[in-house]
């Protein structure tokens, strides 16, 4: 007999990375143009479209290359579109976001008749683009933010917003009781069928200051009275947890790359949709990083996306959406 020692058959894991036909048969997680949602921005008065110096590629768009846009982003499949609107005139109560004459809500109308139902038409539902301090509601003489009279403006947007033709509303500037506002108003307008998208935990990040310069932000201060502090995860799951409550249809965790752990707890605790946002700065920070040639930046791009959505997000809003569609 062998005095060999019997040993264990070698494990080889590797098998399976053999060919990229392989990879791609026993890959986890998917990426499709139907999870992206490509969110844009459009400004009033502008004659033709308008870059944003701190996030290459993207643009502030006129009223008609958005609609060029929202039937690119129909035609290649993706999730939905998230409209962001740049009046001319700000007030200190944000007006302009209720007017259906303002620039957000004929927004909404154009893409609406544009695209139909080919493509999910979502609103951002919030007064900073609209204020002329830049805060997401409106101010008591001392300067903080009105959180029960903001929900009164809340509402009359959403409406406004539902009048247009929204698919979805996203109620994103984190005041309590947003959501419950939002769901009655709707329903009482008779939009039982418009969806709420809720920005339910969204933290007080660093990472939001490129979107400032696309949404030419007039912002005084912070907003880390409203907004979550960047320390809490559990705090996180609780919000969400209280929107669902309200009526909320998706929850959203925003920023996406510097949560991806607060993504996993919200998904693993809801039944609901999860977006997750992956905002200006993370979009700046791969975009400039690949301009000086230090990564490779489809192959950034690609495992970005891949990571939020391992994380448990069901549905993505990044800038790359549409150019990540076309790969696809």
């Amino acid at each position: 007999m062998s005095s060999e020692p019997i040993r264990p058959p070698v494990v080889r894991p590797r098998r399976l990375r053999t060919t990229a036909a392989l990879r791609r048969a026993v890959a986890e997680t998917s990426l499709e143009a139907r999870q992206l949602v490509l969110p844009v921005f459009v400004r009033e008065g502008l004659a033709e479209p308008r870059p944003i110096s701190s996030m290459p590629g993207v643009v502030q768009h006129t009223r008609d290359s958005l609609k060029a846009a929202a039937a690119e982003a129909a035609a290649l499949g993706l999730g939905g579109i998230m409209l962001f609107g740049i009046p001319e005139r700000k007030d200190a109560v944000g007006s302009g976001a209720i007017d259906p004459d303002g620039i957000l809500n004929v927004a909404i109308a154009d893409v609406v008749a544009e695209v139909g139902d080919a493509l999910p038409v979502m609103a951002d539902l919030c007064l900073d683009e609209f204020t002329d301090h830049g805060h997401c509601g409106v101010l008591t003489a001392d300067g903080r933010v009105d959180n029960d009279a903001t929900l009164e403006l809340y509402a009359e947007m959403a409406r406004a917003q539902a009048a247009a033709g929204a698919d979805l509303v996203g109620p994103s500037g984190m005041m309590d009781g947003q959501v419950a506002v939002v769901r009655s108003a709707l329903d009482g307008a008779g939009h039982t069928d418009v969806a709420v998208l809720a920005y339910s935990a969204k933290y007080a990040s660093a990472f939001f200051g490129p979107f400032r310069e696309a949404v030419d932000s007039s912002l005084v201060g912070d907003r880390k009275t409203y907004q979550q502090d960047p320390a809490n995860a559990r705090e996180g799951v609780r919000e969400v947890l209280l929107d669902i409550a309200e009526g909320a249809d998706i929850v959203m965790v925003k920023p996406a790359l510097a949560y991806l752990d607060v993504v996993r707890r919200v998904r693993d605790a809801v039944d609901v949709p999860v977006a997750a946002y992956n905002i200006s700065g993370e979009y700046a920070m791969v975009e400039a990083a690949a301009a000086h040639g230090w990564i490779d930046r489809q192959a950034a791009i690609l495992e970005t996306l891949i990571s939020i959505r391992r994380a448990g997000a069901d549905i993505v809003l990044t800038y790359w959406a549409a150019e990540v569609a076309g790969l696809l």
